[in-house]
């Protein structure tokens, strides 16, 4: 906590600020005003009235069995941000966080983590609240900046900062890379990407593309690492300006290390035949072997009297750390993978469709032993999801859900519902398909995909998007391109330099190397990737490398999942929903919805569908069988066409003219008059002789009056 700090000297704490101007626009850190007991805390805010409060809270005791960095990262949204009551009903207090929230929180863990020494087991708590919001843009990458700030203010000496996030757009014009875009700016945007990095070099990286070239792709990396450099400067500059009147109180770290002598020890015991061992194995296998071979270290580490006897823990911390030292050695020098696979070769694949015979659609992508069964559900307007969240609400037309039960991994543990990793993995699922979707007008459904990870050893996420595209194409939606993803992954040398670049990382893989970069592809260009890196960053000509190498895996892995359909089918499945649209004039609309919504309502009723007609008049049907919407189609198309001389049509009579003629009604608000000389061949004196209120009459148009909405008719009478 802040040293000396009391209620009475509270209110004499200096509050520092200072404004930079990042990207064009005007950004302002401030700090000794609010939250007064955290160990730091930063507000960043901009000229729109964003407001961004990010605390740290550190812990100097420490729990000497914990076996894990325990750092909690929460970004929280506030619905009076935006001046929003929000909740629902019964409840207006915010409730659990926003899949944006989640993804938030997420987004500011990944690059903030590494900055830490490895073994680091001091409680760290980074909170990241919006606190007053434009609606224009979401604030949330500056949280990662905030983080860093905050750290560096708490005095935490041994925290590897700074570190900076930010967004940019490649604007609809393909040239363009805008800062902080809008929401409307992210909607035409080609490119949406979030970098965040050092001075030296990219450690993270969050993008979604329309097929975006990766020249382009590197352009924007230079583009946002340039600005990442900005911040970082403003960042020293807050920092030194803020020692200046406050002084540096040193929050110490404890970082378990591993001990020199034991780990020396192992690297003698352990010998490279027993090492080759642990090769060609799979994940489960590995496991047992690498358990059974820690359990031979602990035998033959039995302390003598005179010794000092090694804790169990340490042990198996030093025989990873041997066989990760000599695994890393073997891909570097020999170019040895762990299952003999060449660094640009990909695990045998396999594609299986329609393996649900129920479901609208459903593939199986088989990866090694990775397997994603994807689900895909077909639904009509009405089942469109609603986002309630801190900005307007919205909706989402496709939606992608990841799960991930503990049998994919032969684990047994509890089922608590969905985390913050299934969620993540969703939504990327999602930026990777969404820009091949066809357009509402096209194929007026609502899409839910879901992803049952079934057996995993690695890269389950990347086995997802490509069991989500093969499904779509079970499920006939139209998709404009194929996508397909990999995992690439890289072993690095400090000491020299030397570096490999890895297609297809499995599981082992990951925890052994430096870099999990995901990319996914069409044949035209990219639209998803996401980085983390484990090490200071990545240069340019890294970024490069594994974007040549990726390409190859990723046609490769393309072709393979669609040996058995090249394309979507062209019949929905018989179990799907039958969804028609029409396009209804803002002329129109009145006719079709009727007063009070009768018409409208009529339609459902008569054809047993649902009718959607949205603002922009995009009207869609949902049926049971093709036959019902057809006919509501039909109708509707009855009720839009232009009334027309000649036109031969069935009505009702609504209204008696004495003397005059009778009104015939057609449809709701649609009705013309059939004159008295019009209603029989003969000289007609009574109307009601021949015309009786209700009665159905067949009528021809013979004239219309299109600026005085009159329609003339004649009846037709049977010969």
């Amino acid at each position: 906590m802040i040293a000396g700090l009391s209620d009475q000297n509270a209110l004499t704490k200096v509050m520092v600020t200072r404004t930079y101007d990042i990207g064009g626009k005007k950004i302002t850190f401030e700090s000794g005003r609010l939250a007064l007991l955290a160990d730091g805390a930063v507000v960043i805010r901009d000229e729109e009235g964003n407001y961004l409060l990010t605390t740290v809270g550190v812990k100097e005791e420490v729990n000497m069995s914990a076996s894990f960095f325990p750092l909690s990262v929460e970004f929280q949204e506030k619905y009076y941000a935006t001046g929003k009551i929000g909740g629902n009903r019964f409840m207006k207090r915010e409730g659990r966080p926003s899949e944006a929230a989640i993804l938030n929180s997420r987004m500011i863990d990944r690059p903030i983590r590494p900055m830490f020494p490895k073994g680091t087991i001091n409680d760290i708590q980074i909170i990241s609240t919006i606190m007053s919001s434009s609606g224009n843009s979401d604030y949330g990458f500056y949280g990662i900046t905030g983080a860093s700030l905050a750290l560096q203010l708490a005095g935490i000496t041994e925290f590897e900062g700074p570190v900076a996030g930010i967004r940019i757009a490649l604007l609809a014009d393909g040239t363009t890379f805008k800062f902080d875009p809008t929401i409307t700016d992210l909607s035409m945007a080609l490119l949406d990407l979030t970098v965040a990095g050092t001075v030296d070099a990219i450690t993270m990286v969050e993008s979604q593309g329309k097929e975006v070239d990766e020249s382009v792709m590197i352009r924007a990396f230079e583009f946002a690492h340039a600005l990442v450099r900005d911040l970082i400067s403003a960042q020293r500059d807050f920092v030194a300006l803020y020692h200046t009147t406050h002084p540096i109180t040193e929050k110490k770290l404890f970082a378990v290390a591993l001990k020199t002598e034991l780990k020396d020890i192992v690297d003698w015991l352990i010998t490279e035949e027993r090492i080759t061992e642990l090769y060609h194995l799979g994940k489960t296998d590995f496991h047992h072997a690498l358990v059974a071979l820690e359990e031979e270290m602990k035998v033959s580490l039995v302390p003598t009297d005179e010794s000092e006897a090694f804790e169990a823990k340490d042990i198996e911390e030093a025989v990873y750390a041997i066989v990760k030292k000599h695994m890393r050695k073997n891909i570097l020098e020999k170019g040895l993978r762990l299952d003999g696979r060449k660094a640009t070769e990909v695990r045998p694949i396999r594609g299986t469709f329609g393996i649900l015979p129920r479901v609208h659609g459903s593939a199986l992508f088989q990866r090694g032993i990775t397997q994603a069964l994807t689900i895909a559900t077909l639904g009509g307007p009405g089942d469109i999801q609603i986002v309630d969240d801190m900005f307007e609400e919205s909706t989402k037309r496709y939606i992608h859900h990841y799960n991930f039960p503990p049998f994919s991994v032969g684990e047994v543990r509890p089922l608590r519902g969905v985390g913050r990793r299934e969620v993540g993995h969703g939504r990327l699922a999602e930026k990777a398909l969404e820009p091949v979707l066809p357009s509402l007008e096209k194929f007026p459904y609502f899409i839910r995909m879901v992803s049952e990870i079934t057996t995993c050893n690695g890269s389950s996420s990347m086995a997802s998007v490509c069991g989500s595209t093969m499904a779509m194409m079970d499920a006939g939606v139209p998709i404009t391109a194929l996508v397909s993803w990999v995992a690439m992954g890289m072993i690095y040398d400090d000491e020299t330099g030397k570096y490999i670049v890895l297609s297809d990382i499995q599981a082992q893989e990951d925890f052994l190397g430096d870099l999990d970069f995901k990319i996914a592809r069409t044949p035209k260009g990219i639209t998803a990737l996401q980085m983390d890196c484990k090490i200071a960053g990545l240069s340019m000509e890294v970024v490069a490398k594994v974007f040549a190498q990726a390409k190859d895996s990723l046609d490769h892995i393309r072709v393979e999942m669609t040996r058995a359909l090249g394309a979507p089918r062209t019949n929905l499945s018989p179990y799907a929903p039958f969804i028609l649209s029409i396009f209804v004039p803002e002329t129109k609309m009145r006719e079709v919805i009727g007063k009070g919504g009768e018409t409208i309502q009529g339609i459902e009723k008569d054809f047993a569908v649902e009718v959607n007609l949205s603002d922009d008049g995009q009207c869609s049907i949902t049926a049971k069988d093709q036959a019902s919407g057809l006919a509501a189609l039909a109708f509707i198309k009855w009720i839009l066409k232009d009334d027309e001389v000649g036109d031969l049509l069935e009505g009702k009579v609504v209204k008696i003219l004495e003397g005059v003629g009778a009104i015939v009604e057609w449809a709701k608000g649609k009705s013309g008059m059939v004159h008295i000389s019009k209603i029989a061949k003969e000289r007609v004196v009574n109307i009601e002789d021949y015309l009786k209120m209700g009665d159905v009459v067949q009528v021809k148009i013979i004239a219309v009056d299109k600026e005085k909405g009159r329609v003339g008719l004649e009846r037709i009478i049977a010969e």
